[in-house]
């Protein structure tokens, strides 16, 4: 038996699991533990679960393990605990099984077993003892075939199998409680940083710092109020999208053909459930075996467009019926959530359906669950921080060594050594930095709603100003939504005839063409209007004709009559009944119906899809011999462009068309001609791009539609410059003896007219080990553009060209969702930070896995992307990318502020200590209050730059420009305060017993009343020297770290904090020079010569002139790039040491073989920086 395994092996959520048995006398010590250690045990193993697992348990065979630990497989090796439960057989249930059902489901019908399982992200995993492995519950077997969900599940599951599921499965719901208030405090305040602070306020409360310590305490609560009141928020809109899911009554047909109304709660995989013809919410994924439906998916396609689902085909094959459908088994598919909006009964049948998973495994609780468990992202900015935090608690150690050596020294008392030392403790960690950064992030959300971008996952902002890649979508995100129809190109007896231009109430003359606009489409009728995708709209509306829905004694019919108006003159056909469909699938890229004529016993099969597919299934002598060069010519003019075609299908009367299989249908067809759309381009979207590319940032386009169609708009958008050419690469797999081989084509254009130059083409045939890399090392020059399918191929049989693809590729065409994400995946492997911006259709994968994804659609699909805009075009990632640079700048300003106000009063800390004394409570309430606090409130309201620098900021705490600035800063502030302190005990007046002895010779009768009056340890010259020394200190690095350009706007903007600033900076000036008695000994000073003021301000203004220089020198990014330049330093990212080897390979054979005529050019980093 082993004692590990895998979980989700192969796919997203993939983890490790290890088994181990829990041990009593192991508990014992853990709970001596918790006691001695005053709970800190406890907290230990809640932070690191691995721990606790090996203090309370011995590893053990997975088959007798208690306790799971998992660890995920990514670069995190993230830890959970989970305990192993148990499912009790019911005796009530035992008997034989009527039909055949799984291992894990004879489980419980044997007598006195026990079945284990655990829960992992409200997944329900089984042992399954024959595998020896924990398996997924709640899921309909896969090794079915078609007739297997047919005549084993087609009439529905006896009482006694639906009770041995639902006991193993558990409730069909998806259930997001909304997390109490209280559980999200304590989550959040468990936090070790948090911890730390607890630690500091006590301290500080303990010594009576009151003030300062309740100033922080209220920003701390007020942060953790603000990330709880945003996560209750998100628990509360999660709970209430599923909760009207999770209690729908539905009807399921039994084995012994009875229809049970039932709470959808109580539905297991394997039951068929009757659709109705009302509308209602589908409670789980099913797979639907008779008559049609039409659902609504915008819930998970983010476009509300309806979709007509066929029935699964009862082929008796053997093979499993996901394999046997392939790419088109989303045609027959029911996902959770999604609405039915009208259904097609089949004669004298009901619309049924299996239901194949329930609760979380269904396609809604998996997109709730990557919401509740979203991918951890591996920010660099996160583990630097963690870094510079782990070398202030090593500093933080040393001042306390310093501490106690020091007062040790001097004698002082234990009680005394104790507070100082505990004091120093909690001075060189900033504890204000988390509600610090919150507060930056809260404004940069506000800021980006009053804009229309709304944000559910805020810290990817900060994520979005590192972005230096953006892909599009193109249909309803570079170009309008809705298509007009421009014409049509009909195409007879092999040649295609005069182009027709289709205007508002023109009447097109009958033909096939006609017929196949007027029926091969999934339009519905609802309410007396009909809906449908906008493309199909427009392509029946150019007709003229009528939908009607088709009745049968008084009630609606699974088919739909389409009929030519009044006023349509010529048409020899009463109409067609649109018998079947083959719905249009993206990976398919076609769609086709059965038709019968109205009042004739003669069927039709019309198809329509991208015409590069439609005439693979068309008769040779019917395609026109320039069939390519047509297509190209209306490509090439921005127009999308759809094949059409036809047949006449015999049809005998005992044949089921609901068992017909699409291959029987879609061959030998006639090709009918072209159908021409006009998609114009948003008129923000090339002012944005341009926009983009003057910034560096690189774009690409992901699209679903034609690959030339593509190559116009990026060529007419300026996706692709002006200076740039465009090459467009098609890959073709092996086949049979010849190997894998690709085309190079050139495409020109002058901007209006584009035209291809097929002379420029060159076929090469190679194999990957011929290939080498340089196919085009002129990057900037030239740019690719090829289709999904071609990118897959070079994948595969070209990898090594795959680097100079990623750098160079700008147009993908043809892409199907799962390619879509694939290249996006590819391109942050290189390091590239990648956004996506797509208006829901189909981008739904794209935008979880980008870096940063914007949405474009307000509907359900957008909860699964970080970012969606109100905004309907792209004007919004510019806005985004200014906002995440702004916030990323402004975290870093805050960040040095607050790693600056921690040394500045460590240093004088240790100073005074050196003379055992302390600045005063007033003093450091002027310092912490006066100057932090309201930095950290007032610092992030300044607004982003209003134009994208072609820059982005560092990437690095650690970065040189950066660790310089620090270090000179910490220098500056040690020779100042370091001076200061030693000279003030060199001037003649200084005295460490009378500290009033300086202005003794200018006023006698003040001083004598003012030794009178008791005075505390903190009173003294070195404390009055110091504290506006280290104040002032504050104030010029919150100036000179408030820098605007060129991510943020000039510091003048922010008007909050330059008042604050001066006010802050008059009110220490004032104290410095004003010789006001009461004031001085409220605030704990004392009275000092007027030139030593001029001197400690004659400091202070060096200082000011050495910080400003060096903020403005130390960031002069011409000078690092000359340094670089020096020392030959080159950057680590994968993308820029890709370009440096495609350099060095520019004078490859394959170079010159595919541009042998071409002037060459040297590389040039371009797009991004």
């Amino acid at each position: 038996m082993t004692t590990q395994n895998i979980l989700n092996e192969g796919q997203e959520n993939e983890m490790e699991l290890f088994g181990y048995k829990t041990e009593r006398c192991r508990n014992i010590l853990c709970i001596f533990g918790y006691i001695f250690t005053l709970g800190l045990l406890k907290m230990t193993f809640y932070w690191k679960p691995e721990l606790d697992v090996w203090c309370h348990c011995v590893s053990c065979n997975l088959a007798e393990a208690d306790v799971i630990l998992l660890r995920t497989t990514d670069e995190f090796k993230k830890y959970t605990k989970k305990r192993v439960k148990l499912i009790h057989s019911d005796s009530s249930n035992v008997g034989t099984p009527t039909m055949e059902t799984s291992d894990l489901h004879k489980l419980l019908i044997r007598q006195e077993i026990r079945v284990r399982f655990i829960r992992v992200q409200k997944t329900r995993y089984v042992w399954n003892p024959s595998e020896s492995l924990f398996q997924k519950i709640g899921v309909l077997e896969q090794s079915h075939s078609c007739s297997d969900i047919h005549t084993k599940y087609g009439l529905g599951l006896s009482t006694e199998e639906q009770k041995v599921r639902q006991k193993l499965c558990g409730p069909n719901t998806i259930e997001v409680e909304i997390t109490p208030i209280w559980k999200l405090l304590f989550k959040e305040i468990l936090n070790p940083f948090y911890c730390f602070e607890v630690y500091s306020l006590s301290t500080w409360l303990a010594t009576g710092y009151i003030e300062f310590s309740m100033a922080i305490f209220l920003m701390t609560i007020l942060s953790i109020l603000a990330s709880i009141y945003l996560l209750r928020m998100q628990s509360v809109k999660l709970h209430h999208m599923v909760k009207s899911h999770n209690n729908i009554l539905v009807s399921v047909l039994q084995k012994n053909g009875v229809v049970k109304e039932i709470e959808s709660k109580h539905l297991v995989p394997g039951d068929v459930i009757i659709i109705s013809e009302k509308r209602f919410y589908l409670p789980c994924d099913a797979l639907l075996i008779s008559g049609g439906c039409v659902i609504n998916e915008g819930m998970l396609t983010g476009e509300s467009v309806p979709v007509t689902k066929v029935p699964l085909p009862n082929a008796d094959n053997g093979i499993p019926w996901k394999i046997h459908s392939g790419e088109n088994y989303r045609t027959h598919m029911l996902y959770c959530g999604t609405e039915v909006i009208k259904t097609k009964p089949p004669p004298g049948g009901f619309v049924k359906a299996v239901v194949l998973q329930t609760g979380f495994n269904t396609a809604k609780g998996d997109l709730i669950r990557s919401i509740l468990y979203p991918k951890p992202m591996n920010f660099k900015l996160h583990r630097e921080v963690l870094k510079v935090l782990i070398g202030l608690m090593v500093l933080s150690i040393v001042g306390v060594i310093y501490t106690v050596v020091t007062y040790s020294l001097n004698g002082a008392t234990t009680k005394d050594l104790v507070i100082m030392a505990l004091i120093m403790a909690t001075v060189a960690v900033p504890v204000s930095l988390p509600p610090a950064l919150t507060i930056c992030t809260l404004y940069s959300e506000t800021r980006l709603k009053k804009q229309g971008i709304f944000c559910i996952s805020p810290q990817r902002i900060v994520l979005c100003g590192q972005l230096n890649l953006v892909c599009f979508d193109k249909t309803g995100t570079l170009t309008e939504d809705s298509l007009d129809l421009w014409g049509i190109v009909p195409s007879k007896e092999n040649s295609f005839q005069e182009a027709v231009s289709i205007t508002p109430g023109c009447t097109l003359s009958w033909s096939p063409f006609i017929g196949a606009m007027a029926t091969c489409h999934s339009l519905v009728l609802m309410n007396g209007e009909v809906h449908g995708d906008p493309l199909d709209m427009k392509m029946f509306e150019g007709t003229g004709w009528e939908l009607e829905e088709c009745k049968a004694n008084g009630k609606s019919s699974s088919y739909s009559i389409v009929t030519p108006v009044s006023q349509t003159l010529n048409v020899p056909v009463k109409g067609f009944c649109i018998f079947y469909q083959f719905p249009f699938s993206s990976s398919l890229q076609r769609m086709s119906v059965i038709a019968k004529t109205i009042g004739e016993m003669k069927f039709s099969v019309f198809m329509k899809g991208a015409p590069e597919v439609i005439v693979q299934f068309c008769k040779k002598e019917t395609v026109p011999a320039n069939f390519s060069c047509i297509l190209n010519h209306y490509a090439m003019q921005g127009f999308r462009v759809i094949g059409i075609a036809y047949k006449d299908f015999k049809v005998n009367e005992d044949i089921n068309v609901e068992n017909l299989k699409r291959e029987e249908v879609e061959n030998e067809l006639q090709f009918l001609g072209f159908l021409v759309m006009e998609n114009r381009l948003k008129s923000e979207t090339k002012p944005v791009l341009h926009e983009l590319k003057s910034a560096n940032i690189r774009t690409i386009m992901v699209t679903g539609d034609n690959l030339q169609t593509a190559c116009t708009v990026g060529l007419s958008s300026e996706m692709v410059p002006d200076t740039s050419s465009l090459i467009m690469l098609e890959a073709c797999e092996p086949r049979g003896e010849s190997p894998a081989s690709f085309t190079s084509q050139s495409v020109e254009s002058n901007r209006d007219i584009s035209h291809t130059q097929n002379k420029t083409m060159k076929q090469i045939i190679t194999t990957t080990s011929d290939i080498t890399w340089g196919f085009n090392a002129r990057a900037g020059k030239y740019h690719y553009a090829m289709s999904g399918k071609s990118y897959e191929v070079i994948k595969q049989h070209f990898p090594d060209m795959v680097p100079d693809i990623l750098l160079n590729g700008t147009i993908f065409g043809r892409m199907t969702p799962k390619q879509k994400s694939s290249i996006i995946e590819d391109l942050q492997k290189t390091d590239y930070y990648v956004g996506m911006c797509g208006d829901g259709a189909n981008d739904c994968g794209a935008l979880k896995v980008a870096h940063a994804g914007i949405s474009l659609s307000n509907l359900e699909a957008s909860v699964a992307s970080p970012f969606t805009s109100k905004i309907p075009n792209i004007e919004c990632v510019p806005k985004l990318l200014k906002e995440g640079r702004n916030t990323f700048v402004t975290s870093i300003c805050l960040f040095k502020y607050l790693i600056m106000y921690t040394l500045v009063e460590l240093i004088c800390m240790l100073l005074l200590f050196w003379k055992q004394t302390l600045l005063g409570n007033y003093q450091y309430l002027m310092q912490d209050i006066a100057i932090t606090v309201t930095v950290l409130l007032t610092m992030s309201i300044t607004g982003p730059a209003p134009k994208l620098a072609p820059y982005r900021p560092a990437m690095s705490l650690l970065s040189p420009p950066l660790l310089f600035s620090m270090v000179l800063h910490i220098s500056f502030t040690t020779i100042v305060q370091t001076s200061a302190f030693f000279l003030v005990q060199q001037q003649p007046w200084y005295n460490e017993s009378n500290v009033f002895s300086a202005c003794l010779l200018h006023n006698d009768t003040s001083v004598n009343q003012t030794m009178m009056m008791p005075h505390s340890n903190s009173q003294n010259f070195l404390t009055t020297t110091l504290w506006p020394v280290s104040g002032i200190n504050l104030i010029i690095v919150e100036f000179v770290f408030s820098k605007g350009k060129p991510f943020r706007k000039p510091i003048y903007t922010n008007y909050v904090f330059c008042i604050l600033i001066l006010t802050q900076l008059v009110a220490f000036l004032f104290m410095l020079f004003a010789d006001i008695e009461p004031l001085y000994h409220s605030m704990e000073l004392v009275c000092t010569p007027f030139h030593w003021r001029l001197e400690i301000l004659g400091m202070l203004i060096i200082l000011f002139a050495a910080s400003y220089s060096v903020e403005v020198f130390v960031y002069n990014r011409e000078l690092w790039l000359f340094i670089k330049k020096i020392f030959g330093y080159k950057s680590k990212s994968q993308y820029k040491e890709m370009q440096w080897t495609l350099e060095k390979h520019a004078d490859t054979s394959l170079y010159k073989g595919i541009f042998p005529s071409m002037q060459r050019f040297s590389l040039l980093e371009r797009d991004c920086v």
